[in-house]
């Protein structure tokens, strides 16, 4: 038998906000499209995503569909950029979930993102020394 030269296709796999709830999160948006659920028509925003902390660090999921309403529209407009933040959810309104979204990255938190584009450049993605983790941190180490 000959070993073949394809790849097995990719196995489809969603983002768990739940699991990474806390967790510092990079976020390169790619674009913005619709599309047709059970629940209707959505306003999505098509991304890769790497988990820097937490009990997920590490974890990837590229090509991802970003569905949460408010989540997406913090991404919409900055498609094309590199967005760093941190996963938390605001007030619930009555009868409703409480909305997905990103908080603002603090200096932490940017030293941590800005190793790991500097490392992802370089090839070399090793983990940095040991730093504290901010107190509304999950646990874990960068992925790096």
């Amino acid at each position: 038998m000959t070993a073949s030269p394809f790849a097995a296709p990719a196995t489809t796999s969603g983002i768990d906000w739940k699991t990474v709830n806390g967790a510092l999160l990079y976020i390169e948006p790619l674009n913005s499209e619709k599309v047709t659920s059970n629940y209707g028509e959505s306003d999505v925003v098509r991304s890769n995503i790497v988990v820097l902390d937490g009990p997920s660090a590490g974890d990837r999921y590229d090509d991802c569909l970003v569905f949460p309403k408010v989540l997406a529209n913090q991404l919409r407009p900055k498609i094309g950029e590199k967005v760093l933040g941190r996963l938390g959810q605001g007030q619930a309104k009555l009868g409703q979930s409480a909305p997905w979204l990103l908080a603002e990255a603090t200096a932490a938190d940017i030293e941590v993102g800005v190793a790991y584009i500097n490392q992802q450049a370089s090839g070399q993605l090793q983990p940095p020394a040991p730093q504290q983790a901010p107190a509304t941190n999950t646990g874990g180490q960068p992925p790096f």
